[in-house]
């Protein structure tokens, strides 16, 4: 007689295992199915996120964060440092333990809250069923669920111009286990994934250069954002080059060929180690029998409505399998809503107000919509923007460039959009989000009171200047 749940998960990673685990809470049997394995083979609960991607990069942009700023920036604070070294063997060890601790931490969570860890494969059969090939071998079983949750993920988008060989022609994952610098680092994408890793092997003293298809940089971003972005990185020695389309790669003895076209014809360059990140695609492969009759859309994404349920009874997908935003935190929260929704609560994914952020030194992060957007929408706003150059405590921290950006709409005053570029953007952001979430006005932060000095009061005083009433710069009265 084959086992039976309440809930089974497929995917253990930030939109899974935050799914397995509310499920659990809510008192319904839980199992969830993951077959990721670590460095060394053993099984791992975190997926791509805490496995290989954003937790692993956090950790080496903060590694790299630290040698840069004690080798380049602490002279004008009356530090000098003799005698500096760099072990990047250590760095990478650091990040696996970084990453061996939170992963242990799920694994822990996991049976404090009665949730079977079924360490192997999920396919999804058809009735509510799942098919659990272990990991190591043995005989496949079928599990009977009540419900079925999708969350098997994504993986690295490929390029056939440029075969990934794992030596010298890497993904966004072999780019975080280099064991040395490499002299010259080539990345196809200057997008997010590309700009971290390429942030993080330039702080250590790699040449480092980005090949971008798009001809604006970082197309999806707030365009004014992203100018001064692309100011501050190429001052930051990060060559990126824009339109730039590969059309062909090749392994020379010591490096790889790189070809390429922009507007100015055709070009060449040579690499000691390339990176492929143009972005990832959902991992479906292997995740549902045929005769399951699970809908795909154009894209390859599990077709969802607006609660995450795919078109079959009992059977829901969340998190980078589906459509929207590749992010974590967008996932969890899908998975939280969805564990709601089957313990028969009500639920909701606000997804206006999903922040982003690009782990870079500045850091550009933003919720809602652009500048441009509203725009072309036709929407009438107005804009207050503020420097961290006039911002006190960006300035006593050595810190002082970017800015934070408020759009409001003309005649409500309600916050549409926040962007943010510079220190700790990542953490301004949230309260943006948080204003948003209320329906928030630009005037009610501007009446907030913010601590001094901070670096959130440049969001209160880019409120201040969206009614044209900021303190700290100067607005010229527009003429009536």
């Amino acid at each position: 007689m084959s086992k039976s749940y309440d809930v089974v998960v497929i995917g253990g990673g930030p939109a899974g295992y935050v799914a397995a685990i509310r499920c659990a809470q809510l008192g319904l049997k839980t199992a969830c199915v993951d077959e990721w394995l670590d460095k060394a083979g053993k099984p791992s609960l975190g997926g791509t996120c805490l496995n290989a991607g954003c937790i692993p990069s956090k950790a080496l942009l903060d590694s790299s964060e630290h040698y840069h700023r004690i080798a380049h920036e602490l002279g004008g604070h009356g530090i000098s440092v003799e005698g500096l070294s760099l072990d990047v063997p250590q760095m990478i060890t650091r990040k696996d333990e970084v990453v061996k601790g939170l992963t242990g931490g799920i694994a822990a969570l996991f049976k404090a809250n009665k949730v079977t860890w079924l360490q192997g494969h999920g396919r999804l059969l058809d009735g509510r069923r799942v098919e659990f090939s272990p990991t190591g071998g043995g005989d496949p079983e079928v599990v009977q669920a009540g419900d079925v949750i999708l969350a098997s993920g994504s993986r690295p988008s490929t390029l056939h111009m440029a075969p990934v060989d794992g030596d010298r022609i890497v993904d966004s994952t072999g780019a975080l286990e280099f064991d040395e610098v490499p002299k010259r680092l080539g990345i196809i994408g200057a997008g997010v994934i590309g700009l971290e890793l390429g942030s993080v092997w330039r702080r250590l003293g790699a040449e480092v250069v980005l090949l971008e298809a798009q001809e604006n940089f970082l197309h999806f971003a707030d365009q004014q954002m992203a100018e001064e972005a692309y100011k501050q990185f190429t001052r930051q020695g990060l060559d990126i080059r824009l339109g730039a389309r590969v059309t062909s790669t090749s392994l020379g003895k010591k490096n790889v060929v790189v070809h390429y076209t922009d507007s100015a014809g055709e070009h060449r360059i040579q690499v000691e180690k390339l990176v492929v990140a143009v972005g990832r695609r959902p991992h479906t492969e292997g995740l549902f029998a045929p005769e399951s009759d699970l809908l795909l859309d154009e894209g390859g994404f599990i077709h969802v409505d607006e609660h995450c349920r795919t078109n079959l009874p009992g059977v829901y997908a969340v998190g980078d399998v589906v459509r929207g935003p590749m992010l974590a935190h967008k996932g969890s929260e899908e998975g939280l809503a969805v564990a709601e929704i089957i313990a028969g609560h009500k639920a909701r994914v606000n997804y206006d107000t999903i922040p982003a952020v690009i782990y870079t030194n500045p850091e550009l992060a933003w919720v809602g919509r652009t500048e441009e957007a509203l725009r072309g929408a036709g929407e009438q706003i107005r804009v207050g923007i503020f420097p961290f150059a006039a911002n006190g405590r960006a300035r006593a921290s050595d810190e002082a460039v970017g800015m934070v950006k408020i759009i409001a709409e003309e005649k409500s005053d309600r916050i549409l959009g926040v962007h943010v570029l510079g220190p700790s953007a990542s953490e301004i952001i949230a309260q943006a989000v948080i204003a948003m979430e209320f329906a928030a006005s630009a005037e009610d932060l501007a009446l907030t009171v913010f601590a001094h000095p901070t670096l959130s009061e440049a969001l209160h005083e880019a409120a201040m200047a969206a009614g044209g009433s900021a303190i700290h710069i100067y607005q010229p009265k527009k003429r009536k």
